[in-house]
């Protein structure tokens, strides 16, 4: 019997978030996705940093302000935290993957913020995090830099599931490490400036043809009247968001959408063996490649800025279990040490003691 390909249903949603209010944009989130399942969508993909927003002051007068810096750190995300288990305990009731932008906190730091992309799976599990490569221009001033061990496309029953962020789009070598991990399901995400319009179509339609892929596109929505007004951000920052979400097939034609101004969820039906059709034409990672002629070379380790050398470099979360191991034997050599001076130190006082009770029971 011949192989069949998965289908579904896909659905990008287009909204904005209660802005910089982690826990109610985190609700707003279960019901979007409680919204989406009600119309059988199997993945559910929300836009960039929409928990709990993101930073558009950056690109006005407030750039460097620490007063907003600090307000979106108190409401980023860890993972794990109650925050990402109420959007597991969503993803597992509505039996959808979910792939959503976030504000992640660095849980180790304690002082650094990354545009990070969460996937959770549909029994509620997450599957991992992809933290933006690069972040743009001045949004280097927010977050900190991701690297290649979070280019992850997962194996799952809808088909190979990744994603990128924004402008990490216009990173031809980073497009095609994710082609040749051979992705058929792909999760962009945008903030949306109205200004990025045309980029987000013909950018998001290019990655679908390029790729032979099925795009989920979901941008942002934002106006001034939907940030509040105690935050000082009106008229000192880019507030036009007018979004652009869509859902492309492999041969670079919509699907769904594109939407423009207003919120809302977009669907559409994927089948799977479309992207063989495609990939019969033009497969870049596969028979439409030269690896003899050009090579991609990726690093997909873990980096950390704590590595123990005497490890061989190890420099992943094995490292910190290895170094806590150090500091248990180190103790224990310590405690031994002082176990073995006081036994020295008494053994005289032993001996005249058993001494004294030998001669005792001899009647001496």
């Amino acid at each position: 019997m011949a192989d069949e390909f998965p289908r579904f249903t896909a659905a990008a949603v287009q909204a904005a978030p209660v802005y910089l209010d982690r826990e109610a944009t985190i609700d707003k989130a279960c019901r979007l996705i409680e919204e989406a399942a009600a119309k059988s969508a199997k993945l559910i993909v929300f836009p960039e940093t929409w928990v709990p927003g993101y930073p558009f002051w950056v690109f006005g007068s407030l750039v460097v302000s620490s007063t907003l810096f600090v307000r979106l750190f108190k409401n980023a995300v860890e993972i794990p935290s109650p925050a990402t288990d109420a959007l597991c305990r969503a993803a597992a009731a509505a039996g959808a993957y979910v792939v959503i932008g976030i504000n992640e906190r660095d849980a180790r730091s304690k002082g650094s913020l990354y545009n990070t992309l969460l996937y959770i799976d549909d029994e509620g599990e997450i599957m991992g995090a992809h933290r933006k490569l690069m972040p743009t221009h001045a949004e280097r001033t927010v977050w900190g830099m991701g690297d290649g061990s979070g280019l992850h496309v997962f194996d799952t029953p809808l088909g190979r599931l990744g994603g990128l962020i924004c402008w990490e789009h216009e990173m031809p070598l980073v497009r095609y490490a994710m082609f040749g991990a051979g992705e058929q399901v792909h999760a962009s995400v945008w903030p949306a400036f109205s200004f990025q319009n045309h980029h987000i179509d013909f950018g998001c339609r290019q990655y679908a043809f390029e790729g032979a892929c099925f795009v989920v596109a979901a941008c942002g929505y934002m106006t001034e009247a939907l940030v509040p007004e105690e935050l000082g951000i009106r008229g000192q920052a880019i507030l036009d968001a007018n979004g652009g979400s869509g859902i492309i097939g492999p041969d670079g034609e919509y699907l769904a959408g594109p939407l423009y101004g207003k919120e809302d969820i977009l669907y559409a039906d994927i089948d799977l063996e479309r992207t063989v059709a495609q990939k019969h034409l033009l497969d870049v990672a596969g028979h439409y490649s030269r690896p003899d002629v050009v090579q991609l070379v990726l690093h997909n380790e873990l980096r950390r800025p704590v590595v123990l050398s005497g490890e061989g470099g190890a420099n992943d979360d094995e490292a910190f279990a290895m170094l806590d191991e150090i500091v248990a034997e180190a103790e224990e050599r310590g405690a031994q040490q002082a176990r073995a001076e006081v036994a020295e130190e008494l053994a005289p006082r032993n001996r005249a003691e058993r001494r004294s009770e030998r001669h005792h029971r001899s009647g001496r």
